[in-house]
């Protein structure tokens, strides 16, 4: 993957012509104590899986966690898991996926294309796909699942949290982590947790919530991962969530190619900018960057039993 060259002046463009934002960030430097990214895209990153790889292992992230979204991007996933050591996998159906199935998506943005609607026959056909890659063993977690009251309106709530009931239970049928995908639900995602009975280890992957909330994961010893966005100047909230999370239940993601952190912020992301997360959390949290290390990389090896 090409390094960003900026010319004199700022014009924000490369002497490739191309625009510094379409560029990705210069490596930064690697951290000491090795570190794995328990959230990211890969499929949706430029360049091969082994370009990504190496380029985040020479800066200290040995491992990462590759994140299915749907049926194809959770296979997706169980094989890059199966071909590269170094990687782990999720499955699951993305809280905006489920609405697609039961509802259609007649505009066909999704990476699926166009579907008819297929009602709650085709969801749960699709969750019994999700249930049967969630038996492999490469496969760490099912997620990300959740609620999402961002993208979707009323209309797909009744299938969100349908899905989101049904990937608890594959979660628990298997023993592996549930990663939840919470964005302006958090209310209803604890809800649905403790209606269900939440499995063993729940991650709220790119966690969203306040102090308060953070607080009360703690106290369910539910585990909470930070990405770019609290590196945001806007995040403080995100931060004062990130003081109080105890030490033993934080994890760190890139969530890549999204959340780049800052000074890099709307450039794309991948596995290799964690190093500037983690020393931002660090930060946060008033500890030295080796003991937040330590412990994310202890973390996020518990939470997916490798």
């Amino acid at each position: 993957m090409a390094k960003t060259a900026s010319t004199p002046g700022g014009s924000g463009k490369t002497s490739g012509g191309q625009k510094e934002k379409d560029l990705p960030p210069p490596p930064p430097e690697p951290l000491r104590v090795p570190v794995a990214d328990s959230h990211t895209h890969l499929d949706m990153q430029s360049g091969t899986v082994e370009e990504a790889l190496a380029k985040a292992a020479s800066v200290g992230v040995t491992t990462v966690v590759q994140v299915g979204c749907d049926l194809a991007g959770s296979r997706w996933a169980a094989e890059t898991a199966a071909a590269h050591e170094s990687v782990w996998a999720t499955v699951a159906l993305h809280p905006n996926e489920a609405p697609r199935i039961v509802l259609g998506d007649p505009d066909g943005w999704s990476r699926q294309g166009a579907r008819e609607p297929g009602g709650d026959a085709a969801l749960d056909a699709a969750l019994d796909r999700i249930a049967a890659l969630a038996a492999l063993p490469q496969v760490r977690g099912v997620g990300e699942t959740g609620l999402d009251y961002f993208r979707t309106g009323p209309e797909g709530m009744a299938a969100q949290e349908r899905s989101f009931r049904r990937h608890i239970a594959i979660a628990k049928e298997h023993g592996k982590a549930l990663v939840i995908h919470d964005r302006e639900a958090h209310d209803d995602v604890l809800r649905v947790l403790a209606e269900e009975g939440a499995p063993d280890t729940v991650v709220f992957h790119c966690y969203s919530g306040d102090a308060a909330m953070a607080k009360i994961c703690a106290e369910r010893g539910y585990y909470m991962s930070f990405a770019g966005n609290v590196t945001f100047k806007n995040a403080q909230p995100l931060r004062d969530a990130l003081a109080v999370a105890p030490l033993d239940l934080v994890l760190v993601e890139t969530d890549a190619p999204f959340l780049t952190p800052v000074p890099y912020r709307g450039r794309p992301n991948a596995p290799y900018l964690i190093p500037l997360t983690l020393r931002a959390m660090a930060e946060v949290k008033g500890v030295p960057e080796d003991t937040l290390a330590t412990a994310v990389a202890a973390n996020t090896a518990r939470v997916f039993g490798y």
